[in-house]
């Protein structure tokens, strides 16, 4: 029998042997996933670090509301509102913020930047024997590598003293960029046979400045594309405790374990098409519609074609309409909001004013066909997935970089919940298992 042969029969085996009956759920209180029916998660601990808002307490009861984001306190559309307001990038500072706790003043806010420049670097010929000589196609694979072997640089790796790991996390900060943009080239490269460049940060410039310098062959983008990409990466830096690899990060942090794994686990999370791969999925998806439809412009065309999506008819017959809806917020997702203003402008001065409307057409006809199909009354809105996406390609990011750009972002957030964590917790978090186990007699062993 062939390995191929006997693996199969392993699966037909496993396939009937591991089924759970869905309904002991109910029988036995269990929340699946962690969450109850109405979608209401678990609480499992608390945080001082973010605060996420849905919903509103009238007469005694929860009702949905405008969403609403805060970082440390900081209303999301306050914080952006500020760095428009005084024309400077601020991934640096709300970096600081959150890792910190507080805003910082013109005096931290350049001993932090400075820092993070100083970080980023890479250890000698680092680039060559783990980047290049190993090229991969995912470039969550890579960057996984590339983290953990950072750990066998590190003469200090398993040290979670406090100080320690707040260096640990600088340093990872400010190279992700870097890790992730060379990962890119090395399979841009080796794999897809194009030319190689390898750029250097430049430490005058901040992080989203330095990551369209690295990418791009002639090292040149607009202030606008910059600002845009800032705006993206601060939208993105945190999002609470309970999202899936923030908590991963939690967890295998209340393990003792060090940094470089910790990290390592929460791109794993990040990895999952469930988690970090929407914005992806809305740029495929959003193409095919636009190839199946007559006339982008006719809504009428447009909305039955979502219909046949929702129904598993068409795309990729998962019934999903991806960039709607959020496990959270209804109405609306802040995120989304503040973004949307910017991809606007960005698509203007791009040319793609005809399709930014097209996302805003299906962005709004999908509310409806969802709140219709699956008779949702609370609301569905865009997520910050719906536009991302849209942005990057605008920006001349490859798609391997979709998944890596929202780890740039969140490792900030990973960062400060790894930090929470060792500092407020003494136990390993370890959830329970409702067991169904049926007891069986094992037979004689002369009998088998």
């Amino acid at each position: 029998m062939t390995d191929k042969t006997i693996i199969d029969k392993y699966e037909k085996i496993c396939l009937s042997s591991y089924p759970l009956d869905t309904s002991l759920y109910d029988l036995y209180h269990v929340k699946r996933g962690l969450r109850d029916k109405s979608g209401q998660g678990v609480v499992a601990g608390i945080t001082n670090i973010s605060k996420i808002v849905s919903s509103k307490e009238v007469d005694g009861a929860h009702v949905p509301c405008e969403g609403e984001l805060y970082y440390r306190g900081y209303s999301i559309d306050e914080l952006v509102n500020g760095l428009i307001k005084g024309d400077r990038y601020g991934f640096e500072e709300i970096a600081y913020l959150l890792l910190i706790g507080d805003l910082p003043d013109k005096s931290q806010l350049k001993e932090f930047t400075d820092t993070l420049t100083e970080f980023r670097k890479l250890p000698k010929n680092f680039t060559r024997d783990v980047i290049l000589k190993a090229p991969s196609k995912d470039m969550m694979m890579s960057l996984s590598r590339s983290v953990l072997t950072l750990g066998s640089y590190d003469k200090k790796a398993d040290d979670i003293g406090i100080n320690n790991v707040i260096r640990q996390c600088l340093m990872l900060i400010s190279v992700f960029p870097m890790l992730s943009v060379y990962g890119y080239q090395a399979y841009n490269h080796y794999i897809l046979d194009d030319s190689l460049y390898i750029h250097h940060p430049d430490p005058e410039l901040s992080t989203a400045q330095n990551f369209l310098r690295l990418l791009r062959p002639d090292t040149k983008f607009s202030e606008l594309e910059a600002k845009v990409l800032d705006l993206a990466l601060i939208l993105h830096m945190e999002h609470g405790g309970g999202n899936n690899s923030t908590f991963t990060t939690r967890v295998v942090t209340s393990s003792g374990t060090d940094t470089y794994s910790a990290i390592s686990a929460a791109l794993a999370s990040l990895k999952g098409p469930k988690h970090g791969g929407a914005n992806l999925k809305v740029v495929q998806m959003m193409k095919h519609i636009r190839d199946h439809v007559h006339d982008i412009e006719d809504e009428d065309e447009i909305y039955a074609y979502l219909i046949k999506i929702l129904r598993k008819e068409v795309f990729d017959h998962k019934g999903l309409i991806y960039g709607m809806g959020h496990a959270v917020y209804s109405l609306s997702d802040p995120r989304a909001q503040v973004f949307k203003r910017f991809v606007g402008e960005l698509s203007k001065s791009k040319g793609k004013s005809k399709l930014y409307s097209f996302y805003e057409t299906v962005e709004r006809l999908s509310a409806k066909a969802i709140a219709s199909e699956r008779r949702i009354y609370k609301g569905v809105s865009a997520n910050v997935d719906f536009y991302s996406g849209f942005a990057y390609s605008m920006l001349g990011i490859p798609k391997e970089l979709y998944t890596p750009m929202f780890a740039i972002a969140r490792i900030v957030g990973w960062s400060a919940h790894r930090l929470e964590e060792l500092i407020n917790a003494d136990k390993i978090i370890r959830p329970a298992y409702q067991d169904i186990v049926q007891i069986r007699k094992y037979k004689d062993i002369e009998d088998r």
